[in-house]
């Protein structure tokens, strides 16, 4: 059974970067698309970023778009979110999630319903 679990979040001041790791245990994710999404509170779950499993293709939400990097590892156990010139609005608990190939990989892979597969998240805080 495929487990994640993220880490990397924190608190950092607005303009600042972090990096959040997926790791995975129980399987690599060589067969499964990668996604990261966010809630904050009060608001629903957003996808942010996402990944495919068979030629890393990438596709980004507007508000994330320039500033954050989804890319895998090269061990294929683990998928990195870097994230830069941090808001405050950027503020959030952040998921890792996978998924296999069922649709052809797209936009539509930054939905939630992709997914089978979730971390518990960390905590990403943006202030001053």
């Amino acid at each position: 059974q495929l487990q994640l679990v993220e880490s990397g979040g924190g608190l950092v001041q607005p303009g600042g970067s972090l990096r959040l790791s997926c790791a995975a245990s129980g399987s690599t994710l060589n067969y499964y698309g990668i996604g990261w999404f966010r809630q904050a509170p009060g608001k629903e779950r957003e996808g942010v970023a996402c990944i495919s499993s068979s030629d890393d293709t990438t596709y980004y939400a507007d508000s994330v778009k320039g500033r954050f990097t989804i890319s895998r590892g090269d061990a294929k156990k683990t998928v990195y979110l870097e994230m830069n010139s941090l808001k405050p609005e950027d503020t959030a608990v952040y998921y890792c999630a996978a998924g296999l190939p069922l649709t052809k990989f797209g936009s539509s892979w930054l939905w939630a319903y992709n997914y089978d597969y979730w971390g518990q998240g960390t905590q990403v805080t943006v202030s001053s």
